[in-house]
């Protein structure tokens, strides 16, 4: 009988296989970071909270953190009413728009609005844009972020609509003077602000002059964009964004010579009051989205919100003392403490990039540094590098041929690319990966390499069908790395080394030599000998391509599926 086994140190969600995500790192550099502290042999039923703190220590963690941010200096000189309007940043802590906002004004309303084209389907091939998996971590960020703001003396407005007929209509109402929020850098993000920017425009606010109400002048409301994704800041780094590298160590070395990382932005002690509200609104639940309510099950189940966020890093690098073995166990597949799990967290901006780097500062200074505290720097020097990546080459990242218009045989075949999706390839690897990602929407680094590879080089699938699933599913889905890593992934992205293959065998042997992750993942694998777990022959379903380069199993016939057809990416 099967027994599921609540753990309290990171949990995995099972997922619709309808809903995988993956956001593929060839670079899939979004934080997949590591730790020794797994169990050699995990419970197949496991389920793993990612924090693995309850909801007092989480509260209590997050209270003394904001406590080491908070500004005695901080004045405000402003008038009247500005909106703050959260996007990708639902956070309070280094939140430099929403001080912005409240320095200029006497009153701030937060608002976030429910867009309901980020519920429709993506570009090319009409999958969810948004799975049910993403939507639940994002409501319990808003959920979380109404209370912290509530702490702060406000409050979050939630509004159902498109922030272009919204935001237009609220700084009527409220007299609002600006419009603040952080800028962004991908088409339909920019399509939004400039919507926006000019809704706003056809508003018109008359303010008073002087001490008589009848003197007056007329104005528009302004949107102010500020920049404050990034560990770096844009104006900060060396280069124009049109002469940024195309390779990224040329960037990292460049950055790390020659630009300083702000401080984080340290806020008062109060930030209310909120102008007046009757209705604050509420957060609606997935199946209100139009989405099917799904369980965690399995894996790890990942909590929304800042308080979250600032939790698992305490666990992670204070509370485990993680961090000093990061870059030995980033590359492991299974548990929650092989890495450190921020991405979720950063995708969302419930946590500051600029935080971490002065957490991890902190964590050299009163313990120790090494090359593991480096490597988590590192990794968010990649994050920036796609966001940075993502203005210079715009659209490019999106198309077929990616930045360098590659040309390059692809196809489309749905009923292969399923395969992939559902985890029923014939490959014990790349099916306990996939099927990781249905059930949570997580995959390690390495998985998202390895699952990238097989569906461009082994399966020839045009590599735009990963991505799309993967925007779909991927619980720290974000554009720019999405798309700027699978673009390296298929081999059409800035990279020099264009054609990069992982070979199933070799990573099987390398990362998963006892079969622990598949065996989880796929449990029919579990009474086999560990050697055979990713090997098992003809105990396991038949292989749907051969592999481009070597066999994954000698005692396995490499014969393929659909009668041997596949379209190669070829060698270069």
């Amino acid at each position: 009988m099967a027994v599921n086994i609540i753990l309290p140190p990171s949990s995995l969600s099972l997922w619709n296989t309808k809903k995988l995500i993956y956001s593929t790192q060839i670079r899939f550099r979004i934080m997949s970071l590591a730790s020794k502290s797994q169990p050699q042999s995990v419970a197949s039923s496991a389920v793993y909270q990612v924090p693995g703190l309850d909801s007092h220590e989480m509260d209590s963690t997050a209270d003394k953190t904001f406590e080491r941010y908070l500004s005695n200096t901080a004045k405000r000189n402003g008038k009247g009413v500005s909106i703050f309007w959260f996007r990708n940043d639902l956070r309070v802590l280094d939140n430099e728009a929403l001080f912005k906002a409240w320095v200029s004004s006497q009153a701030v309303l937060p608002v976030y609005c429910i867009d309901p084209r980020l519920f429709q389907t993506t570009y090319y091939f009409g999958f969810p844009k948004t799975g049910a998996l993403r939507a639940q971590f994002i409501n319990e960020c808003l959920a979380d972020l109404k209370k912290n703001l509530m702490k702060k003396g406000l409050n979050l407005l939630i509004q159902h609509g498109k922030p272009e007929d919204i935001l237009p209509s609220l700084t009527k109402a409220f007299g609002a003077h600006t419009v603040y929020a952080h800028k962004e850098t991908c088409s339909e993000e920019l399509q939004v602000e400039r919507s926006v920017a000019r809704g706003l425009r056809q508003v018109v606010l008359s303010t008073a002059q002087g001490n008589s109400s009848r003197s007056s002048s007329t104005h528009s409301p302004k949107l102010q964009l500020i920049w404050g994704s990034t560990l770096y800041h844009l104006d900060d780094i060396p280069f124009s964004v049109g002469s940024l590298p195309d390779v990224y160590t040329q960037f990292r070395k460049s950055v790390e010579a020659k630009c300083t990382i702000r401080g984080c932005i340290r806020l008062p002690t109060s930030l209310g009051p909120p102008p007046s509200v009757d209705d604050w609104g509420i957060i609606p639940s997935v199946e209100q989205l139009g989405l099917h309510s799904e369980k965690v099950v399995k894996g790890m189940r990942f909590l929304g919100g800042e308080t979250a966020a600032l939790s698992r890093v305490t666990e992670y690098f204070w509370n485990k003392d993680l961090l000093k073995i990061y870059k030995e166990t980033r590359n492991e597949m299974l548990g929650p403490d092989y890495s450190t799990k921020f991405s979720p967290w950063l995708a969302s901006g419930s946590l500051s990039p600029r935080f971490m780097y002065e957490e991890v500062k902190r964590y050299e200074k009163e313990r120790q540094a090494n090359d593991s505290t480096y490597w988590v720097l590192f990794e968010l020097i990649w994050r920036d590098y796609f966001r940075f990546i993502s203005i210079k080459y715009g659209n490019s990242l999106f198309h077929l041929g990616g930045p360098r218009k590659v040309e390059k045989r692809w196809h489309q075949d749905q009923k292969m690319f399923e395969t992939w999706r559902n985890g029923c390839t014939g490959y014990p690897l790349i099916d306990a990966n996939m099927k990781e990602l249905s059930a949570s929407g997580f995959m390690s680094n390495r998985g998202r390499q390895i699952v990238c590879s097989f569906l461009v080089r082994d399966m020839g699938i045009d590599w735009r069908m990963g991505a799309e699933w993967f925007e779909t599913c991927l619980l720290d889905y974000d554009p720019c790395s999405n798309y700027g890593n699978w673009t390296y992934g298929a081999g059409v992205g800035n990279d020099p080394r264009e054609d990069r293959y992982f070979s199933i065998p070799k990573q099987a042997k390398t990362y998963d030599p006892d079969g622990e992750h598949v065996a989880f993942w796929v449990p029919e694998l579990l009474p086999l000998p560990k050697e055979k777990r990713n090997f098992p022959g003809k105990s396991y379903i038949e292989q749907v391509v051969p592999l481009k380069f070597g066999s994954s199993n000698k005692h396995h016939s490499q014969r393929s599926k659909y009668g041997g057809r596949h379209s190669g990416l070829g060698n270069r």
